[in-house]
């Protein structure tokens, strides 16, 4: 492999690569409300203006309705250099709404000192314009000599990613050897957390507020079971992970629906919470200990009934010595682009990564920004993405693939 013409490469390409990015963030893909086919047609026209064969994957509509989204076409493009690993890239295309606060168009792509802010420039269409170009860059000078590389472009990542890596992994279309995923460019991630999204309804019986013994107050025994809930968010902090980044489990009450009017004693409120679950914890584990919890306290409560509704659960990523090949690699290029050691570590998110590495594949996360989630303003408003952070991230990325590919194993 000649290191410093795929290097070459990649800078050359690199004004290409941030117009490219720019039209990505352009295009909204807001999710919800997850109406992504259109986001990802347009996706795959830019895709092929760089010479990619796009293999568009509609996802059928009964499904894409059941996971509470509109439509889903995820994108696939495979370069088969020949015999040896397949290597699967993924990044997801769709986007948390903007919400409040933005100094710029939140779609504008504006670019001030060499950042670019805008939804998605991060999380994670950056990585779409990263392993694009790698890919690129790869082809152009012919620095692989073995394998394939697959690019998997998806479009429910906001909402669990059953209908992205998940589907294209279920229906047999990709079948990858590795998978490298949406990250961030100072750190290799190995784990992370998994999970729990639970939906808690507390029914009671509605009265006028002028006589409100005729009722029973659904809120008054929502209040005793959020007391509950936080008390149990503080025994969570007791619960230590042994993997670097991540700290103990997290519980947090983010959405309350409830009430009819002022002047009515409520009949129902609704609760949605998550759970975040540490790697050494069990998905199901977690899932039954916490309903029974809820359930206890719902039967605390006199004329009131408490059912708990499941609405996502996500496996923890957990390293293996299999990642190991990955790691590696990533970490020895970005130690000779970056010009430092970058960390193997966890992150207490969750991501798409997890559907591969519960299909048996190795799989790591790596990708273009800063070093934290919060550096880059993900999911908030002014959302950026340094774009040397981009064009080193695309070096590191594209000469790991032509070392796994180099076709000497």
């Amino acid at each position: 492999m000649d290191a410093d013409a795929l290097c070459r490469a990649v800078d050359r390409l690199h004004p290409e690569q941030r117009d490219f990015l720019a039209e990505l963030v352009r295009i909204p893909s807001d999710n919800p409300p997850g109406d992504c086919a259109g986001p990802a047609e347009r996706a795959a026209s830019l895709l092929r203006r760089l010479g990619f064969a796009v293999e568009l994957h509609p996802v059928p509509d009964p499904i894409v309705r059941a996971n509470g989204m509109v439509s889903v076409t995820n994108l696939v493009i495979r370069h088969r250099i020949g015999p040896g690993p397949v290597i699967a890239l993924n990044a997801h295309g769709d986007v948390v709404p903007p919400g409040d606060g933005w100094t710029v168009d939140p779609y504008g792509a504006v670019i001030r000192d060499g950042v670019m802010y805008g939804r998605g420039v991060a999380v994670s269409k950056s990585d779409v314009a990263t392993y694009a170009f790698a890919l690129k860059a790869l082809i152009e000078t012919g620095a692989a000599h073995a394998g394939t590389v697959e690019l998997h472009f998806t479009y429910d990542e906001e909402a669990g990613g059953l209908l992205g890596p998940g589907f294209l992994l279920k229906e047999g279309i990709v079948k990858p050897d590795y998978a490298i995923c949406a990250g961030f460019s100072y750190g290799v991630v190995i784990a992370h957390n998994g999970c729990l999204h639970l939906e808690v309804s507390v029914k009671g019986r509605s009265a006028h507020a002028a006589e409100p013994d005729n009722g029973a107050d659904a809120l008054a025994a929502a209040t005793v079971m959020l007391t509950s809930l936080y008390a149990l968010r503080d025994e969570l902090r007791s619960v230590r992970s042994r993997v670097p980044g991540i700290t103990h489990p997290t519980l947090v009450v983010g959405l309350i629906k409830g009430g009819i009017n002022t002047n009515v004693v409520p009949d129902l409120v609704t609760l949605r919470l998550d759970r975040r679950i540490i790697p050494e914890e069990s998905p199901d584990e977690v899932e039954q200990a916490l309903v029974r919890h809820i359930e206890q306290v719902g039967r605390s409560l006199p004329g009131i009934e408490v059912t708990v509704r499941p609405i996502l659960r996500a496996a923890p990523l957990r390293s293996n010595a299999k990642q190991a090949t990955l790691t590696t690699a990533l970490q020895t290029h970005a130690r000779a682009v970056l010009g430092e050691d970058i960390p193997a570590h966890g992150v207490p998110l969750y991501t798409d990564a997890r559907h591969y590495a519960e299909a048996g594949i190795p799989t790591v996360l790596y990708g273009a920004g800063p070093r934290t989630l919060l550096e880059a303003n993900g999911h908030r408003a002014d959302e950026k993405l340094v774009l040397e952070d981009l064009r080193k991230a695309t070096r590191i990325v594209a000469l790991t693939l032509a070392d796994l590919l180099s076709g000497k194993g």
